[in-house]
């Protein structure tokens, strides 16, 4: 799923937040049993999933320079809010409305990122986009390790509280810039900072594109548009590679080197070792989201790559964590093999911004409504398996080894090159049945190139 997961800085940091607190006090302060937090994490993902066709829906309706920012300020006081919570109940409840005004950000934002540049130069820019939410996850731990440190005790309330009063605060003038800043769609842009000039030239480049405008648009509140959307291939191939990839993020996104660090079955880890040692996965993680996405750039888009390596990276690290657990590795060396596996794992946050841009290449030719509605489902349907997947194999009672997870990972992971190969395949020959259109339609050009080609070649000299 999208580790609600790489989505902007500030909510990337409330996430770490949540299972920093847990380990640094709020677990023992508020009694937390049994599987408590999977649950609390279910009820944002619930309305995460609630959210997200509506919200992208209604950056049609709304400028996205209103509406994200309106969405993030209410998901400042509803952060600022948990420090007050009594219950784990409550904080479940929070959660939920959180997760509504957060389902926007993620999906819209690379819906805008997919309506500014072209493929050969999407990859890149959506790889930054994801790498800024997995910053704030690996700063995040550093930032918490201080506040609990300096401010447990100070007027009262426990570091735990002050993680969450200060990630509220911080978040108000990040929305005041995107208010002022945040560009909308090229068609709709108003913003100081560009000209008229080069608000043209960003309509014309994108319309440039030879799949552009080649469908009748039709409102997206009419049963006419949920029967093409649910009738596309569109849908259904990127909304279940998108489902089947959300889960071999399933090691990151669920914490679990800080909750076997937390149940070690022989070391004991101070709070601060516990909020420091698993920065290194999301470290991992921006690496390889730019290399990757810079990489399928450079190649023409050829985003599946992506899904080969995080195949064989699912399989590799699930086998070393088991081989750990049975004592298949030298003695002694149980914990090092552990935590490098879970830092290697890291790298498959690349599948972020790889898929989604090549969602985005795919439904190019499609109306931009369709195009924000695929993207959408596709968390939607990663979000709704997570809801429940999360608990059945990843479950904090079952650390420090999560044997149930190593054996769905490794199956995840296959079934997820599969999928790659299939969908590579059908996107390839969708392009080729477009190009073969636009090339009738046109004629062949001067040169003797097809629209297509010289579509490819006008795209790469943006870059």
């Amino acid at each position: 799923m999208n580790d609600p997961e790489t989505d902007p800085w500030p909510p990337q940091l409330d996430r770490t937040n949540l299972s920093n607190a847990y380990v640094s006090g709020m677990k023992k302060d508020l009694g937390f049993a049994g599987d408590q937090l999977n649950q609390i994490n279910t009820c944002f993902t619930v309305g995460y999933v609630l959210g997200q066709v509506p919200s992208n829906l209604s950056l049609h309706y709304v400028r996205p320079r209103v509406f994200f920012p309106s969405m993030m300020v209410l998901w400042a006081g509803l952060t600022m809010i948990t420090a007050a919570v009594s219950r784990p109940q409550h904080i479940m409840a929070i959660r939920f409305f959180q997760g509504v005004a957060e389902s926007t950000t993620f999906v819209g934002t690379h819906y805008v990122l997919g309506s500014w540049y072209t493929e050969r130069e999407l990859g890149m820019r959506s790889g930054i986009f994801t790498a800024s939410g997995l910053a704030g996850t690996m700063i995040g731990g550093f930032i918490q390790s201080g506040i609990y440190s300096s401010m447990d005790g100070r007027h009262g309330l426990r570091g735990w509280r002050w993680l969450f009063v200060i990630d509220g605060i911080i978040t108000l003038p990040v929305a005041v810039y995107g208010w002022l800043v945040f560009p909308d769609t090229p068609g709709e842009t108003e913003v100081w900072y560009l000209t008229q000039g080069e608000r043209r030239m960003a309509v014309e480049r994108i319309r440039g594109q030879p799949e552009k405008g080649r469908e009748e648009q039709v409102s997206p509140l009419s049963w006419r548009f949920a029967k093409k959307v649910l009738a596309s291939w569109e849908w259904w191939g990127f909304v279940t590679l998108w489902v089947i990839a959300g889960e071999t993020e399933s090691f990151s996104t669920n914490t679990l080197l800080a909750l076997y660090l937390k149940s070690h079955p022989t070391n004991k880890y101070t709070v601060q070792q516990l909020n420091d040692y698993p920065t290194g996965v999301p470290a991992v993680g921006i690496v390889s989201t730019l290399f990757f996405a810079t990489l399928t750039d450079f190649v023409g888009g050829k985003r599946w790559i992506v899904g080969y390596f995080i195949g064989i990276t699912g399989i590799c690290t699930s086998v070393m964590i088991l081989a750990a657990q049975y004592g298949l590795v030298r003695e002694g060396s149980e914990t090092a093999v552990v935590m490098a596996a879970y830092y290697w794992a890291g790298a498959v946050y690349a599948c972020q911004a790889t898929f989604f841009a090549w969602a985005n290449d795919a439904t190019r030719w499609r109306d931009p409504v369709f195009r924000s509605v695929v993207l959408a489902g596709m968390n939607l349907g990663s979000n709704a398996v997570n809801a429940w997947w999360s608990i059945v194999f990843y479950g904090a009672s079952m650390a420090p080894w999560f044997t149930r997870g190593m054996y769905a990972m490794i199956a995840t992971s296959v079934a997820l090159a599969v999928w790659t190969a299939g969908l590579s395949y059908t996107t390839r020959r969708q392009e080729h049945k477009i190009a073969r259109v636009t090339d009738a339609e046109d004629g062949p050009s001067p040169e003797g190139s097809s629209r297509s080609e010289r579509g490819e070649k006008g795209a790469g000299s943006e870059l």
